[in-house]
Order: structure tokens, then sequence, then C-alpha cells
């Protein structure tokens, strides 16, 4: 890939966005999470709703065809990222970073003060790797409601197998 540019989700690009799910999660087989491996993709109702919102973006190669994702919901007046995903034959080139960044520039520029998402502990492509992407990990007692709620959720969709963490990157308001 020569290039990258990262645009808004259109439905032209639900079904790409459903594949690039399917085979980024099939990458949690390989350490022993196989439901999360099998878990279905966002429907494209869902994802037509998070593009209605405006909150859809993804990452297109030199064609405009899609390698990575992104879509993000407002939780107590923050972005929180619900799913990024790339391609795994596209991973480790920055592409999430840059979605993620895309999103956090959004953001601010929407007067949003922070990104919160929710991802797993021990996964070495969740947690640690939002970590070195300027997210910290949040106490139980720092969780707002909205957090706390979509923690609840998870828990219920048994997710909480494996350790799962909050996480918070505050963004910089736009400069000006």
């Amino acid at each position: 890939m020569h290039s990258m540019t990262i645009r808004p989700a259109r439905p032209a690009d639900f079904a790409a966005m459903q594949e690039i799910e399917v085979e980024a999660g099939s990458m949690f087989a390989a350490i022993g999470m196989d439901s999360i491996a099998e878990d279905e993709p966002f429907t494209l109702d869902e994802l037509a709703a998070y593009t209605a919102a405006d909150h859809a973006w993804v990452a297109v190669d030199d064609d405009d065809r899609p390698v990575g994702y992104l879509v993000a919901e407002l939780v107590d007046g923050r972005a929180h990222i619900e799913q990024v995903s790339v391609r795994p034959s596209r991973a480790r080139r920055g592409i999430g970073r840059r979605l993620v960044d895309h999103v956090a520039t959004w953001a601010a520029a929407e007067g949003l003060p922070a990104l919160t998402l929710t991802t797993f502990a021990d996964v070495p492509w969740n947690a640690q790797l939002y970590e070195r992407l300027g997210f910290r990990r949040l106490d139980e007692d720092e969780l707002s409601s909205g957090l706390r709620h979509l923690r609840d959720e998870e828990a219920a969709r048994s997710l909480d197998r494996w350790p799962r963490v909050a996480m918070i990157r505050v963004v910089a308001p736009p400069a000006g």
C-alpha cells in the first residue's frame, strides 16, 4: 500500500467492514479466545446507524478499498471507540493508530474532551497497544455511568471471561 486515506464510511463499504471485522477477529483463535473469534460482525443496520450519525470511518487503499475501520458513539460526553479493526494482512503499518488519531482530531473539533474504549487487558494488540497510543487504564472508581453500563453489557455477553479494562485518552482542543 503506497498511501492510505481515512474518510467517512459509506453504505458501499459495509460488506468490506464486516469482512475486516471477521478477519481481525480470527486472530483471537490463535490465543485461545475462540468465542471472540467466532463473534458476529456488526450488522448492516448497525453499520448504517453509525454511518448515519457520522461516527464511522474507513481507512482505504489507493483503490478506495477499505483496509481498516473505526466506529464510535457518544458516551457521557466523550467519543467512545466501539470498534477498530484492520485487516491482518495490513496490520503493523500504523493503520489502527491513524484511525484512532483521526477520531481524536474529530473529537477535539466536536468539543469532546476525551476518547474512551473498553478492551481486553492481556491481549497484546489490545490494551498494551492503546497505551502506546496515549490511553490510560481507568480504575473502577473512575468509570462514568455510561462506561459502567457498557462494562455490564460486556459481562452479560460473557466478554469478561478474560480480563477487560476501560481506557481513556484526553484530546487536545483544536488550535485557534
